[in-house]
């Protein structure tokens, strides 16, 4: 029934398709649209939270949709099949960065959002160039799980605070903090944890996008929907390039290239993660060429007016969970990526999610991201060195997050490096990590 599989030609019985294989068309459909459907809310959630913060007009918002799906998709096809040493030749889901969330507010605050778009395809090439010269400096070996759950840590407690105001309707709007938002937001989140706890196979794993959809139907029928975006949004458009224009400063290349160094090793576990499923270690040339695609496509996206991108972990459980570990299943969800970005009327209908049912979904994701932090974490033994590296990266990183004023006699360069809370307390816990004399055992 399965056609020829990975079991059948004697591979790892954990994948049912191996990467070469070719499952039928019309399970390659569904299991494509499996890992779209993973993603999507992931995908589409930080181009919203950006263009609310940047105060941009609807038409902007809806493209800023558009372009991250349309990107998403191109990067994945790129990663399924390789465009020379670009792409793992693997079924590795690409799509927008949260872990970029915390960096790319920063910036905007000192900076303005070209800042945002130079500083990241500056950092795609950077990222590319690490992809390069993965066979001849182990940068695994400098980031530890203390450090690389710190910093894992810290991108899911700085985003907290951006969870509860979408929550509480989203910064600036009327009725911020009515329960009807909340109302809204503990409908979506209660859906979403209940379906993850309970439920199995496809649903568990949709969990986040049914309540989402649940949160939207109930926000619609209670009027908490604005549909006139979807009036006049066009059917069918092209995304633009250097719709946006770009800058180049100093403070925002240096904060965005360490952000690159932390997605490089993210994209080295998810590649991990994804060839696990066959019962092997991945190459050196899966390695370098899922991090080339990961660091020049964030530099493509920058060029069309997306954030940057990283490999999906959700997906990499929806392979392990599934067996399926065929690129041809992942060239497939690409391809339908790139259809549903050409179409802005869709990126329009999101647009139109009201920020209570987002922040229901957004605060079970960014939870989620501080537990994987702490999970790492809980790789290394807490010894009393590990315990100061910990307490004084999480304090001073969240502290300068959340009170960025106490830095406003410092030059901008320094300024916006430092206020990112992800990026000072990730670099002292590197450097901690480095200066501090392991315990003897």
């Amino acid at each position: 029934m399965l056609g020829e599989s990975s079991e059948a030609k004697g591979r790892p019985k954990l994948a049912i398709y191996d990467v070469e294989d070719k499952p039928p068309m019309p399970q390659r459909v569904a299991l494509g649209l499996q890992h779209v459907l993973a993603m999507f809310i992931g995908n589409i959630t930080p181009p919203i939270i950006i263009a609310s913060i940047v105060g941009l007009p609807p038409e902007d918002k809806i493209y800023l949709i558009q372009v991250a799906i349309f990107i998403a998709g191109v990067v994945s096809l790129i990663q399924a099949y390789p465009i020379g040493p670009i792409g793992a030749r693997l079924p590795i889901i690409m799509g927008t960065s949260f872990g970029f969330l915390p960096t790319i507010i920063s910036i905007i605050k000192v900076y303005g959002l070209p800042a945002v778009f130079g500083s990241a395809f500056v950092g795609g090439f950077f990222e590319g160039g690490l992809g390069l010269l993965l066979k001849k400096i182990d940068i695994r070996r400098y980031f530890p799980p203390l450090v690389t759950g710190t910093v894992v840590l810290l991108i899911g407690l700085s985003l907290a605070p951006v969870g509860i105001d979408y929550a509480a309707g989203g910064v600036k709007a009327p009725d911020y903090g009515s329960l009807t938002n909340w109302g809204l937001a503990l409908l979506v989140l209660a859906i979403t944890v209940a379906l993850n706890v309970f439920g199995k196979g496809f649903i568990r794993i949709s969990s986040i996008l049914i309540g989402v959809v649940v949160g939207y139907i109930v926000a619609l029928a209670i009027g908490k929907v604005n549909l006139a975006p979807i009036a006049t949004a066009s059917w069918f458009e092209l995304p633009i390039p250097l719709k946006y224009p770009m800058e180049f400063p100093i403070g925002a290349i240096i904060a965005m290239l360490f952000m690159y160094v932390v997605t490089t090793i993210e994209t080295i576990g998810d590649t991990t993660g994804v060839v696990h499923a066959t019962g092997r270690e991945p190459t050196d040339r899966e390695l370098s060429g899922s991090i080339l695609a990961d660091g020049l496509g964030s530099s493509l996206a920058a060029i069309f007016g997306a954030f940057p991108n990283t490999s999906y972990s959700q997906n990499v459980g929806l392979v392990n969970f599934t067996g399926v570990v065929s690129r041809h299943v992942g060239g497939v969800a690409a391809i339908i990526l790139i259809i549903l970005g050409l179409f802005p009327k869709l990126a329009a209908v999101v647009s139109t999610i009201p920020h209570a049912v987002l922040g229901g979904a957004t605060i079970a994701m960014f939870g989620m991201i501080s537990s994987a932090g702490i999970s790492i974490i809980s790789r290394e033994k807490m010894t009393r060195r590990n315990l100061i590296i910990l307490a004084l990266a999480i304090g001073v990183g969240l502290g300068l997050q959340f009170r960025p004023d106490a830095l406003k006699y410092l030059p901008d360069v320094l300024r916006v490096f430092l206020s990112s809370g992800i990026v000072s307390g990730g670099l002292l816990a590197f450097i901690l990590n480095i200066v501090l004399p392991r315990e003897e055992k």
